[in-house]
């Protein structure tokens, strides 16, 4: 991943609701969830959620895919674990406190 990447997804998900959505779909798993039904669980209207559902989709967090009249939309844990990645690649340059057991500690994983 490069920084310019990283610092799309972080922004996208630098707004409350859009971390709150991503989140959901984190936890919805690779099914998904319907636009209505993200919604509904966090109170967001219709025209508000499109908005934060574009944001996800353009940094490349969130997929989405119709299912007859309905669009459902999740988490692209493929990205997400990059950017995890991203951020933890240096984490254990000999640094203790950021990985106190250096036997489970790998570079380039980040820590387990």
């Amino acid at each position: 991943m490069d920084i310019k990447s990283a610092v799309t997804q972080l922004s996208s998900i630098a707004q409350e609701a859009r971390l709150e959505i991503f989140r959901l779909l984190v936890q919805a798993g690779i099914e998904g969830l319907p636009a209505g039904s993200i919604g509904e669980k966090l109170k967001i209207p219709p025209s508000t959620l499109s908005f934060h559902l574009k944001e996800l989709s353009n940094a490349g967090l969130i997929d989405s895919r119709q299912v007859s009249r309905f669009i459902y939309y999740s988490a692209n844990y493929t990205a997400m674990n990059g950017l995890l990645a991203y951020l933890t690649e240096n984490c254990c340059a000999g640094i203790t406190e950021c990985c106190p057991d250096m036997a489970s500690c790998n570079p380039e994983k980040g820590c387990q």
